[in-house]
């Protein structure tokens, strides 16, 4: 099996145990000005009117989209059953929501004036074909509009737990491991702008923007349990890091019991020459 297969695969049986997990981990996260990640994606796409959301998961975006109105949307999607939760949305009785790879993209040329895509860009492989296939289906002068993950927020939650999640991953057999996932130059300003750039983007537009994931102890575990690192962990090592985990964060907790969680995302935004 191809590297490529391989990731695809992963992705594939993750979301179909887990078809929302994107947008129940980020969905009640808030910027310092008060709004969403998706939220402020669908601000990058203001005055699009035929939007293609990449990797579009459960449609949670593309509701936010469609909350102004005359919009002709469309969802592109690995997993049969996360498009499923989309299909459900009555908002979007009347997009187009296809289960297919973004580096084959079904659609036409010149079909949208912006493409969007939330925490998914970073998890595609063939990334260099994904830049070419988004840059075929816009329109000159298209945007791309990305949220990307940055990380946590240093002496909070999520960095907690990613240090606990390490420990546990590496005692772990490789059975028992993720494939490797995207193209880390994704990560990076230049990095991106490295792979946009020959498939004929300006340079992006980078903003790194805190996301408040907080709660108490449980909530918190909710959020930063549903990464995919968990999924081929035996129960006994999930069991670890939880444990491991709540005990952190309650030494984390103030006085009300809230837990600081923070997670950087970086929104990049390109437009096609």
């Amino acid at each position: 099996m191809t590297t490529t297969a391989s990731q695809e695969a992963f992705l594939r049986a993750f979301h179909a145990g887990h078809p929302a997990v994107t947008a129940e981990a980020f969905g009640g996260g808030r910027a310092p000005d008060g709004r969403s990640s998706y939220e402020i994606l669908c601000h990058r796409a203001a005055g699009s009117r035929r939007v293609l959301d990449l990797g579009c998961g459960d449609g949670l975006l593309l509701e936010h989209l469609a909350r102004s109105g005359g919009r002709r949307l469309a969802g592109v999607d690995l997993s049969p059953e996360s498009l499923a939760l989309a299909r459900r949305r009555p908002s979007l009785s009347e997009a187009r929501l296809e289960e297919g790879r973004a580096q084959s993209l079904p659609f036409a040329d010149d079909s949208f004036d912006a493409c969007v895509s939330h925490m998914a860009l970073m998890l595609m492989a063939e990334i260099d074909q994904v830049a070419a296939e988004v840059a075929r289906v816009l329109a000159p002068g298209g945007v791309l509009a990305c949220v990307l993950g940055g990380g946590g927020v240093g002496g909070e939650a999520y960095e907690r737990f990613t240090t606990l999640l390490r420990s546990v991953v590496g005692e772990a057999p490789p059975s028992q491991r993720i494939p490797a996932l995207g193209d880390r130059r994704t990560r990076s300003r230049d990095g991106l702008d490295e792979i946009l750039g020959p498939a004929g983007f300006t340079p992006a537009d980078w903003e790194t923007v805190p996301i408040d994931l907080g709660g108490s102890a449980d909530e918190v575990w909710e959020v930063v349990s549903r990464v995919y690192d968990l999924g081929p962990l035996d129960a006994a090592a999930v069991e670890r890091l939880r444990a491991g985990f709540l005990t952190e964060a309650k030494e984390m907790a103030g006085p009300d019991g809230r837990v600081p969680c923070g997670f950087r995302i970086h929104v990049a935004t390109a437009r096609l020459r």
